[in-house]
């Protein structure tokens, strides 16, 4: 008996399980960080954006901690703010298109309504920068978002990017910046490449304070900062 095909079969299924955990937070390959360096990487994400409150005490820390990150904004919210979309901008930070309206039953009611809330959102951030973003992050994750949906969306270009780790910042009831913490660190599913979700919506007052102390930690631990 051929003692090596179960150890194949079995080498086969781990490559396959790996392969399922990133395509919950990348959904194209495109969209993939490259692992060609054995250093482990986290990319902080937030969504929702950009505040008048909340964006700025997120830039300034960002700022302070010499750290990167990629902000998937609401075109209706940054339409009104495009000063502090621009300072996202000017800093480095990365942008993404999360929607225009944020509104489930209306941008998800159909492929060629989604993609006008996205294009929406995109002119509103090419008006700041100049120019389109390929980013995309669907309202909601994409985890339970129709199939045809997703296609017609990677069909336009789009690096779509879900997360595998979480403030929980927009389910944890009486937050506070000690919850947050703890939740941002227990919820991380693959240490080695960390795509981290948060908000900064004017209500998450608790992210901007947390957030100082979730980036030492993953600094402590020898991460290295990324945006997407």
């Amino acid at each position: 008996m051929n003692r090596k095909i179960p150890v194949l079969a079995a080498m086969a299924l781990i490559l396959a399980l790996f392969v399922a955990l990133l395509d919950n937070y990348f959904l194209n390959n495109d969209a993939a960080p490259t692992f060609a360096d054995e250093q482990k990487k986290i990319y902080l994400t937030f969504d929702d954006g950009p505040s008048d409150r909340v964006t700025p005490k997120i830039l300034d820390i960002l700022k302070k901690e010499n750290v990167p990150a990629t902000f998937f904004i609401v075109g209706a919210h940054a339409e009104k703010r495009k000063d502090v979309l621009k300072r996202i901008y000017d800093e480095g930070h990365s942008i993404g298109v999360h929607s225009y309206s944020h509104k489930y039953n209306e941008i998800y009611s159909s492929p060629s309504v989604l993609l006008k809330d996205i294009e929406l959102c995109n002119e509103v951030i090419c008006s700041v920068t100049g120019s389109f973003t390929d980013l995309y992050r669907f309202p909601g994750g994409s985890f339970s978002v129709a199939p045809e949906l997703k296609q017609a969306v990677l069909n336009q270009g789009y690096r779509c990017v879900d997360w595998n780790a979480s403030f929980r910042d927009s389910e944890l009831k009486d937050m506070t910046a000690g919850k947050l913490y703890t939740a941002a660190l227990n919820t991380v599913s693959n240490p080695e490449r960390i795509v981290m979700l948060a908000h900064d919506t004017t209500d998450k007052i608790a992210t901007a304070e947390a957030l100082k102390e979730v980036i030492r930690h993953f600094k402590n631990k020898g991460y290295k900062f990324d945006k997407l």
